[in-house]
């Protein structure tokens, strides 16, 4: 675990402190940040994710490393207490029935937190990208989930995919390690279709292909295994062909869950950024005929231009009208966001009871 602390120092939490919190498959962090959206951000991390139990996120597991961790921090701040704080977690909207029944009476009797939220990971994500922005973001890394929303009064969250490696979680990195794993073993066999350079690459990383099921099924983490081989498949599209096609048809999926969640006229059934009424003249509300704003964030897209290339040709087909932006932050910066919406009472996200959940 690891703690960094920012510029500001003490005498900055006197003004109020907002607390977000980022728990993911790649582990847990929390930042610590003046109520007022200024200054730097102290923040702790540990790379050990939040266990699951029987009713999904373990809250316990949680509270035992961001309670001492959070009270550290507001010791360095100088500040009693939190106005705000927003936990963002992978899981949230199908595993947190403990984290929605036990956060909200601790961080308040722990944290003195008069608002909190407990959010989806892609929402703190889509904060993280967009701000309180319309748009689109895909966020793409074991998985792939697209989030969008119009804001304004009738705003809601469009969602796609997301839905794990067996039903969905199409041109995420499960998904291109499998395909490129399946490309291996056909050139293994003989098979058509099968690629050399991915056998290669697969003995590389996993040793002789004949032992690969053994290594690869009795696996609990086969998701982030598979995952595992993505960059491999990354490193052999310029020069193999197969590998290249992998990545197109990546992309077109990904592309695909950003038009469909798009909340615009280019997305199916959406009700469109362009819609004038009322919401359109309030904070964050969409501009008459304004463009939808598309990020893409997540480790995936560190794989760089032989994924990022297909995918932005895919949304040019997909979502013409849409606009590539580059994300302003991650989803722990999200988290602050929407803490800092909270403790100044500008939140125009839309809250839902499963995506994000506001308890005041």
């Amino acid at each position: 675990m690891s703690l960094r602390t920012g510029t500001a120092g003490r005498d900055r939490g006197r003004a109020g402190t907002v607390l977000g919190v980022d728990s993911g498959g790649s582990g847990l962090r929390v930042a610590l940040a003046p109520a007022d959206g200024g200054g730097s951000a102290l923040t702790w991390s540990s790379s050990v994710p939040v266990g699951t139990g029987g009713r999904g996120i373990d809250a316990p597991d949680l509270l035992d490393r961001v309670l001492p961790a959070a009270r550290r921090l507001l010791h360095e701040a100088g500040s009693p207490g939190c106005d705000a704080v927003c936990v963002g977690a992978a899981g949230m909207a199908t595993l947190g029935d403990d984290l929605h029944a036990v956060l909200p009476g601790v961080l308040r009797a722990e944290l003195g937190a008069r608002r909190l939220a407990l959010a989806s990971d892609a929402v703190t994500a889509y904060a993280g990208a967009l701000g309180q922005r319309p748009g689109v973001v895909v966020a793409a890394g074991t998985g792939v989930i697209a989030l969008g929303t119009a804001l304004g009064p009738e705003g809601r969250w469009r969602r796609a995919d997301g839905w794990g490696h067996l039903l969905g979680d199409c041109g995420g990195g499960a998904w291109i390690g499998r395909a490129g794993l399946e490309a291996a073993m056909r050139a293994f066999d003989g098979r058509a279709g099968g690629s050399p350079a991915l056998l290669a690459r697969l003995e590389a990383v996993f040793g002789p292909a004949c032992g690969l099921p053994g290594k690869l099924y009795p696996r609990p983490d086969r998701p982030a295994v598979l995952a595992s081989f993505a960059p491999e498949v990354g490193r052999c599209a310029p020069d193999d062909a197969v590998a290249a096609g992998i990545l197109r048809e990546a992309a077109h999926h990904i592309a695909a869950a950003a038009a469909a969640a798009c909340p615009s006229p280019t997305g199916p059934g959406a009700t469109g950024l362009g819609e004038t009424g009322p919401g359109a003249t309030e904070p964050g509300a969409a501009r008459p005929g304004a463009f939808p704003e598309v990020a893409l964030t997540g480790g995936l897209f560190r794989m760089g231009e032989p994924l990022l290339f297909p995918v932005q040709e895919e949304l040019q087909k997909q979502l013409p009208q849409a606009r590539l932006t580059d994300c302003q932050g991650d989803p722990l910066t999200g988290a602050l966001r929407v803490a800092t919406a909270l403790a100044e009472d500008s939140l125009a996200l839309p809250v839902d009871g499963a995506l994000l959940r506001v308890v005041r």
